[in-house]
């Protein structure tokens, strides 16, 4: 017996040369979900009528977690995104620490996260939570990494994450959590995914080094994924990466690594 977690893949980093509605088509007819970023780059008539059904999306356009303009700025793009969300039936909309700009640089960079920082992001989080019960929809928190792709942004760590969507502790707001980047960040994946399993809304996966498919780095994902198995985890997986080679083989190899064979 064989059982594949739902999967999805991000349209953004896979054919380029290929326009999006091809990519949303293709993914679909695939077997896979889709994940998007920013909704304004698409038609979103075109996505409405493609059939896909869409994992996640950036849950904002602009703005910040942890100081007054930035929060309001947060909330008024986040519920625009709402909205155009439940247009598309999107599953999860995605936020982070502060507004990501041009190559994934934040647009207001921090340098030291103060205790003031700490409680106004928690505040801000649970205004997102109380838009989110009011819409209807569900907003995730990413890790992400300085080291390498987004120096600069506050909250970036898994632990960090983890620790503002459990204080907010609301089904609304749960964990999108990147093993690509807490990989470069953190290390000690399956425990990670133990502690924070309570809180998560989506896991996303790429290799490291080089952001590629599994199969391309140093993460065992088929133990990763026999150990979210093992402890109870049935949600979905994103593959948010690039292809070493064809799309496709990419994507079959993503499959593979997240599908468990039981005798």
């Amino acid at each position: 017996m064989t059982m594949a977690f739902t999967l999805a893949a991000c349209a953004e980093m896979l054919w380029h040369d290929r326009p999006m509605e091809w990519r949303v088509k293709r993914l679909t007819e695939l077997g896979f979900q889709v994940g998007l970023w920013n909704w304004p780059d698409h038609d979103i008539a075109m996505l409405e009528r493609s059939g896909a059904t869409f994992s996640i999306m950036n849950g904002y356009l602009s703005g910040r977690l942890a100081d007054d303009e930035g929060a309001e700025e947060l909330l008024r793009t986040a519920r625009e995104t709402a909205d155009v969300g439940l247009r598309l039936g999107v599953a999860r909309l995605n936020l982070h620490g502060t507004g990501l700009g041009e190559g994934g640089l934040p647009v207001t960079p921090c340098k030291t996260v103060t205790g003031a920082m700490w409680l106004k992001a928690r505040d801000t989080l649970e205004r997102i939570a109380d838009l989110a019960e009011e819409k209807g929809v569900v907003f995730t928190l990413e890790n992400l990494n300085t080291a390498v792709d987004h120096p600069g942004v506050p909250f970036a760590r898994a632990e960090d994450t983890l620790a503002l969507v459990s204080a907010v502790n609301r089904p609304a707001l749960r964990l999108n959590l990147d093993l690509y980047h807490a990989q470069i960040g953190e290390g000690n994946l399956v425990e990670l995914c133990r502690k924070a399993l309570p809180w998560i809304g989506e896991i996303q996966v790429a290799d490291v080094p080089g952001r590629c498919e599994p199969g391309t780095g140093e993460i065992a994902y088929a133990g990763v994924a026999r150990a979210l198995d093992a402890m109870g985890y049935d949600g979905p997986v994103g593959m948010e990466a690039f292809a070493s080679g064809d799309p496709e083989d990419a994507l079959e190899a993503f499959r593979t690594a997240f599908t468990i064979r039981r005798p």
